[in-house]
């Protein structure tokens, strides 16, 4: 089954970024796998109770695209390990999928071989075009969110496998960043990660943060006024919303790393380096350990790939196990390729299952 199209949209790089910023692009699709199983794709609002309230406005009902396995609907006692799978910056959870080719490719991985799991798609977009899947006041916490509201959903609506040894977590980009953030805090929660292209694994620096920029951000009469700003200039308002909110500072209730007269506001990006996982990975190491299994994969041509690389032998001097792959490919053109024929496998191989009913 096929639900959406192919669609063109842009990314966010936040951290080591190539000398431009990825440009929107459309993705090649590994080929149709001839009798491949076939699944079933559902939209579902789920309300978060941990957005409720943001400052900045976004809707605490959260679409979410639930793919299910072949047998789900003729098995009626079937339980099912969960996959949980986050998008990147600029883009939502339908946008991904259509990224990746998802179903086929998901539907492609079965057919060489990969075990039936449920795969959920949330969305995170927000008016700045991203939650950075944080926890703010300004943007709601969307970490919560992932980890426990929509967790709880899924486990109470669908015939899941509720426990962590039978969830994944993986994302790519902003994805990848929301999947290492929230896989370092929450291993109580996910049994297995497989982080693709991580953005911001290391500090923010300006990029983005320009006179020019700081002139449009001081004409903002509200959030919504980002829609007309140009790539880097939202990506800035992202990343303060979620990384240095402030909720006496109307009207986008965050604060920037500039001054009006251009100097730099150490406090706030000292509030951003904190938030790089490779500044606070080394207090999580004991979660670390608790993984089955940690991947990570990057193209050779992505500007992400020495954070990512950074990372994996950080882990490494710990002795936690994790593969690191860099392949051939940028920032999104191998990436369903990656998913069909890596991280399907990859969780089919080290989730755990139930019996055969």
């Amino acid at each position: 089954m096929r639900l959406l199209p192919m669609l063109a949209l842009s990314v966010l790089t936040m951290g080591a970024l190539p000398s431009s910023a990825y440009a929107q692009v459309q993705t090649p699709a590994p080929a149709a796998i001839a009798g491949a199983p076939k699944t079933t794709v559902q939209k579902i609002t789920v309300h978060a109770t941990a957005l409720e309230g943001a400052l900045e406005g976004d809707s605490a009902d959260r679409d979410v695209f639930v793919v299910l396995p072949p047998s789900y609907a003729k098995n009626p006692k079937g339980r099912y390990p969960v996959v949980y799978a986050l998008h990147g910056y600029s883009i939502g959870a339908q946008q991904w999928m259509g990224e990746i080719h998802v179903p086929q490719v998901i539907e492609g991985g079965m057919a060489q071989g990969a075990r039936e799991m449920i795969y959920v798609f949330p969305d995170s977009k927000t008016v700045h075009n991203g939650s950075m899947y944080s926890s703010s006041a300004t943007t709601g916490d969307f970490e919560t969110f992932i980890a426990r509201d929509l967790v709880s959903y899924i486990d109470s609506h669908f015939r899941t496998l509720p426990t962590r040894e039978s969830r994944g977590l993986v994302g790519h980009s902003m994805g990848g960043y929301g999947a290492t953030r929230i896989g370092m805090k929450h291993a109580d929660v996910f049994g297995a990660l497989y982080l693709m292209s991580p953005c911001c694994l290391s500090a923010r620096g300006l990029f983005g943060v320009t006179p020019e920029a700081m002139k449009a951000y001081a004409a903002m009469k509200s959030p919504a006024d980002s829609a007309s700003l140009q790539w880097a200039q939202r990506g800035t308002l992202a990343a303060a919303a979620a990384w240095s909110p402030n909720p006496k500072n109307p009207p986008l209730y965050l604060d920037l790393p500039l001054t009006a007269d251009g100097k730099t506001r150490d406090d706030v990006m000292a509030k951003w380096a904190a938030n790089a996982p490779l500044s606070f990975v080394d207090q999580y190491i004991p979660n670390m350990r608790r993984y089955a299994a940690i991947a990570m994969d990057v193209g050779d041509k992505d500007g992400l790939k020495t954070d990512t690389e950074t990372l994996h032998k950080v882990l490494e001097t710990y002795g936690i196990a994790n593969s690191f792959t860099l392949y051939e490919g940028d920032h999104t053109n191998r990436v369903a390729f990656r998913f069909q024929d890596q991280v399907v496998p990859f969780f089919s191989q080290h989730l755990a299952f139930g019996a055969t009913k």
